[in-house]
């Protein structure tokens, strides 16, 4: 539920929106102030499931792009861990759906009994809702602050072409897959590199980074997903998902 409003149909004056037929301004909660002197030209007013009512305003604003740096990371996404660095580093995956699940059994229990067409069912959709909201609102936030981080540090990010649909179509591990939004991680990688002048290189989803030994290229005939650690011929021993990192840093570079 949307409703746009163009610019002859709002006022916006000393940071208060004001829509048509309206006598006193919105009361707005900003999740960010717009940049100085910018005059919205569209708004568009929504209603989502959870019935909380947003504001959007379509502003023209230049991004200045940041500061060249000389570091480069691969990124190997997972589920115990969100996204494994190739600097060796493990970023948590908070698993949000998976914490919340109690919660929203309840709610989704609580729908199922209430009688369908009554006021009751009405208001227990809506308590589901709003724990479907928690959840994304909470994955959605903590993959801001990782894809910012990401993207500032670093002048490259090499990541892995996953074929997410096909993933989840496994009943197994769908659930924490889909829990992870490996997609929206790439996409808010794509948006924030091309806005801050960062390179976003996408490897071949046939890459074998896994089992590939990152010291000195041999590639391993196999890799059972229970292998988390193995020892190549050479005498390197490594983490699974730290090697598939770097490798996936090398080709990376290689394609840039």
């Amino acid at each position: 539920m949307s409703a746009e409003y163009t610019r002859s149909a709002f006022r916006w004056r000393d940071g208060k929106l004001t829509l048509a037929k309206m006598d006193a301004p919105l009361d707005i909660v900003w999740s960010r102030p717009l940049p100085g002197g910018s005059e919205p030209s569209t708004v568009t007013v929504s209603k989502d499931a959870a019935g909380r009512w947003f504001v959007s305003l379509l502003i023209e604003e230049t991004i200045t792009s940041l500061a060249p740096v000389e570091r480069a990371v691969g990124v190997d996404a997972g589920i115990t861990a969100l996204a494994t660095l190739s600097t060796g580093e493990k970023i948590v995956n908070p698993r949000h759906e998976r914490r919340d699940r109690r919660r929203l059994a309840k709610a989704q229990r609580a729908l199922a009994r209430k009688e369908k067409g009554g006021g009751n069912r009405a208001k227990a959709r809506l308590r589901v809702a709003r724990v479907y909201a928690r959840i994304a609102d909470r994955r959605r936030d903590h993959l801001h602050k990782v894809t910012t981080r990401l993207v500032r540090e670093n002048q490259v990010i090499a990541v892995e072409d996953l074929t997410v649909r096909n993933m989840v179509s496994n009943r197994s591990p769908a659930r924490a897959i889909s829990d992870a939004a490996w997609r929206e991680l790439r996409s808010m990688l794509e948006y924030k590199a091309a806005w801050y002048g960062r390179t976003l290189v996408v490897v071949d989803r046939w890459f074998p980074s896994s089992k590939l030994c990152s010291t000195c290229g041999a590639l391993r005939d196999k890799m059972p997903l229970n292998v988390r650690t193995w020892e190549c011929p050479c005498g390197a021993v490594h983490d699974r998902d730290v090697n598939a990192a770097r490798n996936v840093l090398a080709a990376g570079l290689a394609e840039s």
